[in-house]
């Protein structure tokens, strides 16, 4: 009988079905465990959502996209000039944006942009899977959750943030559309280099306006949301081109530009030249335009994205800077060389010292082109110095010309040229070769305006910005010597004086019971006096003894009144006859609006700066009034006086003090006066044609004699005529029509009722009283008259 038990190893039917159900309730446990948990989550997520929704801040600052803009200042001819305000930005609407552009940013960020509705499930997963193939992190944001995060949230790395980040986008999404949302992401995201916005970034990185864009500059723009540090083109070029080369990838593979093109931008060699108008220097106009939009709208000058449109323009800005530093350098090149401007120890070696150089020159800025530099090695014949930004230059023969006595053993230790000594160097001559110049010392002003209109066309407000902030157009206060003697014949024409009056230039003395204070006895520039001449003669040579006997005649109280129709303050102008050698105190500005007095034949117009303020979007804010031709309310003196006035300075631009004027641009409409102030202390050119006044002054800002031989004529006139070589250039001559009320006698004008013996004929030809009548007309007129050819006076 066999035993049919069963087998240990076999099992029963019992327990088959006890492991059944365990296995049945581990996969539960696994699968169910999972899924309950999701489905909670999910739950969980989704009240969280319900409830968090309701909680989102409103979205009214992108559905009413108000960024904050710069204030641009820019030319009249509208050039940039300067802008204000934390983040550089210019709006574009999304159709003013090129597809290129648009196109390269989707291509990089955002590829889906136009099929997702805020959230990009597909790029999600894309970045998931690239994330478990490589270590590095893949983003999924769509640029509706880049808007989302830049306008509301922070940028800490958690998931709530997350949660409200999609939140937010899907929010956006329903009620902005997809090119709004592009519009605004375009403008808004920061690009480095203080650029916010593609437009912005195009101007700062390529100097050129965003429509203007090519396919490898869109690309590398594209780079820079990314990280703007890291793939900055101007601090890291090669990574930056890196990343320009990917994005044109993604460019072909998106349809967004084809293989031909995506090869033409590779080949492309970018430039990254300055912004349009950086070097367009007028930096004392914008500031003094700055100062003018802030009183009136406080902060928000700086985010309201106004653009303020300056009488500047841009050729004639650059004239006259270039002009006004020209004659202060070569000013400075005939003082005695100063020595250096400090000095620095060196390491031995070479190790490190480019960098100890860049270091110590932080301190000594550039000026322009008058560079800083620190000598490296020194000789009486070669001079090597490196620059701060690592270039090192040679200096010899004519460059060292200016230092020679500094480079010996014998110069003083302060004044030595040696190793480790900070220079001033620039570029001079056809060949571009290195001289060594003197710190600049003297200061200068310059400003041009329209007679007709008021228009400022040019300003410049001292020898470079970055040494000096002060504006001596507008601020500096300064005796204008000769160059007021003008206004004192112009109130003497009222008086019944003529250019014909004939007056002594005679010695004069004044004892201190006159003068009330001190004895004044008063001298000529060259200290020579030249006997009676015509009152014609004695402004083109400057006369100062004819112009104290003019003053005397007519009453200083009389002219410190007349002056005042020119814009003059009487208490700058004390109503004592050192009035008549302009011993009052005046800016070059004001110069410039009175004498714009007599080229707009005797009407006053106000000096303009600002012609207009639009805001971000266009719309004019304020728009100066351009007066209108021959409009008599703005008449301050006659026009017959403006005439003959006229015609005495004519004659000093063709045989008095500034007879080179003519000589040298060609044209007989120049009419203007040379200053010179007591020991050389100011020198002044004031002039001008019918469509530009134009005044120079030159001196020290803590007033010093600039050398006995420096004269207006010689330093400040030189100036005057290369800025109107330019803003003359092809104009037509114009000189003035005799108006009414004149008329001319023996090739000399006089008033009509004058000019038959009325008048003052002679003054101070005996000491005694002015002469009037017929008695005087024949013989002593006829006599001086024959003087006008005589030799000019280096005032």
């Amino acid at each position: 009988m066999s035993d049919k038990g069963t087998s240990p190893n076999t099992p029963s039917p019992a327990g088959t079905a006890t492991g059944a159900r365990k296995v049945l309730r581990t996969l539960g446990w696994i699968v169910g465990l999972p899924l309950a948990l999701l489905l909670t989550g999910t739950l969980l997520l989704g009240i969280a959502l319900a409830m968090a929704y309701p909680n989102l801040p409103e979205i009214n600052s992108l559905v009413d996209y108000r960024p904050k803009l710069p204030m641009r200042v820019i030319s009249s001819d509208g050039v940039m000039l300067g802008e204000y305000g934390e983040e550089r930005r210019s709006y574009l609407p999304i159709e003013q944006i090129p597809k290129v552009m648009q196109d390269a940013v989707l291509a990089i960020e955002d590829a889906r942009f136009y099929e997702h509705g805020g959230i990009d499930y597909k790029g999600i997963l894309r970045a998931a899977v690239e994330n478990l193939r490589d270590s590095r992190s893949q983003g999924a944001s769509t640029i509706t959750m880049q808007v989302a995060r830049n306008f509301y949230l922070s940028t800490e790395k958690t998931f709530t943030r997350k949660i409200y980040e999609i939140l937010l986008s899907l929010k956006i999404e329903s009620q902005l559309s997809k090119r709004k949302i592009l519009e605004v992401y375009m403008n808004q995201i920061f690009l480095g280099q203080r650029a916010y916005g593609f437009a912005a970034a195009s101007e700062i990185y390529f100097g050129k306006p965003l429509k203007d864009i090519t396919v490898a500059e869109a690309a590398m723009l594209a780079g820079l949301p990314k990280a703007p540090s890291a793939y900055n083109p101007i601090r890291n070029r090669k990574r930056a081109t890196v990343r320009q080369r990917y994005i044109l990838e993604r460019m072909v593979e998106n349809g967004f530009i084809t293989e031909a093109q995506r090869d033409e931008a590779l080949a492309q060699e970018l430039s990254y030249p300055s912004p349009r108008g950086s070097d367009i220097h007028a930096e004392y106009a914008v500031e003094a335009a700055r100062q003018l939009i802030f009183a009136q709208y406080g902060e928000e000058a700086y985010t309201r994205g106004l653009t303020v449109e300056l009488s500047l323009d841009a050729g004639e800005q650059m004239q006259a800077y270039r002009a006004l530093r020209r004659g202060l350098l070569n000013y400075e090149q005939r003082r005695a060389y100063r020595g250096p401007i400090g000095f620095v120890e060196l390491p031995v070696t070479d190790t490190g010292l480019d960098v100890r150089i860049a270091e110590a020159l932080e301190d000594h800025p550039d000026y322009d082109d008058v560079r800083a530099a620190i000598v490296t090695v020194a000789s009486p014949r070669k001079v090597s110095a490196m620059l701060q930004n690592g270039e090192t230059i040679t200096i010899s023969g004519a460059g060292l010309k200016l230092a020679a006595s500094a480079l010996g053993e014998q110069a003083p230790p302060a004044q030595r040229v040696r190793r480790g000594a900070i220079i001033r160097v620039m570029k001079s001559g056809s060949a571009g070769d290195w001289s060594i110049v003197s710190q600049p010392e003297v200061e200068g002003a310059f400003v041009a305006l329209d007679p007709r209109t008021g228009h400022i066309r040019a300003m410049v407000g001292g020898f470079d910005y970055a040494k000096n902030k002060f504006n001596h157009v507008t601020q500096a206060w300064r005796q204008p010597g000769s160059s007021f003697k003008p206004f004192v014949y112009s109130a003497a024409l009222e008086k019944g004086f003529s250019p014909a009056t004939v007056i002594n230039d005679a010695p004069l003395f004044f004892d201190a019971g006159t003068t009330g204070s001190q004895p004044w006895e008063p001298k000529n520039y060259d200290g020579q006096f030249d006997g009676p001449m015509s009152m014609r003669r004695a402004l083109a040579k400057s006369k100062n003894m004819v112009s104290i006997r003019i003053l005397k005649s007519i009453g200083p109280s009389y002219a410190q009144q007349w002056v005042t129709k020119f814009g003059f303050e009487a208490d700058k102008h004390p109503a004592y006859l050192t009035m008549a050698l302009g011993a009052g105190s005046v800016t070059p500005m004001e110069m410039a609006d009175a004498y714009a007095v007599f080229a707009n034949s005797g009407m006053r117009v106000d000096p303009v700066l600002i012609t207009r303020i639009t805001d971000a979007r266009g719309q004019v804010l304020a728009q100066a009034r351009v007066p209108a031709a021959h409009d008599e309310r703005l008449r301050v003196i006659p026009e017959r006086n403006a005439f003959m006035t006229n015609s005495l300075l004519q004659e000093i631009t063709r045989s008095g003090t500034a007879a080179s004027a003519q000589a040298r641009l060609k044209r007989p409409d120049l009419y203007g006066k040379t200053g010179t102030t007591n020991d050389s202390q100011d020198a002044w050119f004031t002039g001008f044609s019918a469509s530009r006044v134009a005044v120079v002054w030159i001196g020290y800002d803590k007033p010093r004699s600039l050398g006995a031989r420096e004269t207006g004529g010689g330093l400040a006139l030189p100036v005057w005529i290369d800025y109107m070589s330019h803003a003359l250039r092809g104009a037509p001559v114009v000189e003035y029509t005799p108006p009414d009320g004149v008329t001319q006698v023996g090739g000399e004008w006089y008033y009509t009722e004058n000019a038959q013996g009325g008048g003052v004929r002679s003054l101070g030809l005996d000491e005694g009283q002015p002469r009037t009548g017929e008695e005087e007309r024949k013989g002593i007129l006829d006599l001086f008259r024959s003087d006008e050819s005589g030799a000019s006076a280096p005032q």
